[in-house]
């Protein structure tokens, strides 16, 4: 059955939602019924590919271009959003990049390139996207954290540490607007079958994961939509690991 609120289509925004997981959210929550605006900061093709998909199964969406570390771009993005649809139910941070080297031969353009666009790049969509949920009061919010942000990973120090900001930035906000209806929450998921683990011995890893494999961006997916329903409206503040049992 398909999570529509009552009386109009909900709208969803993803950001990164051009490859990996972002794409895969982005198609379920199409699939469930909302509109889906499908940013993206580069990789138009991507993007446009994944909107061609959404359409030809019957869903709904339009893309939206900009880079989630310039506060006056995602500025931009979130108002013509809101003046083309009035709201914006559903937000999902999904932008998030990488780079990985061990602290002691990591450059200081390292750490501000994964911090600002994990992290800050959060607050710059988040905070125009919830005055729009506060005056709706209702609103659902679900940032894409990481096990490296819940255990730390070697080798990972920016990315472990925008990742754990994320999770601690999930639990204030959900206290903030609570009252609202509105629901803030994380998903944090493990070693997933996508670009991000390019160059990473998988057979080495899924031996050290319980459940044996890595997991699917469909099941970050699934998990994101369940967050996003009307069964889930006493759910927030919380983190959800999806990680076969590393942790």
């Amino acid at each position: 059955m398909n999570n529509i609120s009552i009386g109009s289509i909900e709208t969803a925004l993803v950001t990164g939602a051009s490859g990996g997981i972002g794409r895969a959210i982005a198609r379920n929550l199409a699939d469930s019924g909302r509109f889906v605006y499908l940013n993206y900061h580069s990789n138009e093709k991507c993007a446009q590919q994944t909107l061609d998909q959404i359409k030809k199964q019957g869903g709904n969406g339009a893309l939206v271009q900009f880079d989630v570390k310039d506060r006056d771009a995602a500025e931009t993005a979130v108002k013509k959003i809101i003046s083309e649809k009035e709201k914006i139910d559903i937000l999902v941070n999904n932008a998030g990049i990488r780079d990985d080297k061990l602290m002691v031969r990591m450059k200081e353009e390292s750490w501000h390139q994964v911090l600002d666009t994990n992290l800050t790049g959060f607050f710059n969509v988040s905070r125009l996207v919830v005055k729009n949920m506060l005056s709706k009061r209702y609103g659902r919010i679900i940032n894409i954290s990481s096990t490296s942000g819940q255990i730390g990973q070697a080798g990972q120090v920016n990315y472990s540490a925008s990742k754990a900001g994320l999770i601690g930035a999930t639990k204030a906000l959900a206290k903030e607007i609570a009252s609202r209806n509105i629901t803030v929450n994380a998903v944090a998921p493990g070693f997933i079958e996508t670009e991000m683990v390019d160059g990473v011995p998988l057979e080495q890893i899924a031996q050290s994961i319980p459940a044996g494999r890595l997991g699917r961006p469909e099941e970050v997916a699934d998990a994101v939509r369940f967050l996003c329903s009307r069964q889930a409206a006493y759910i927030t503040g919380q983190v959800l690991g999806i990680n076969g049992g590393i942790c």
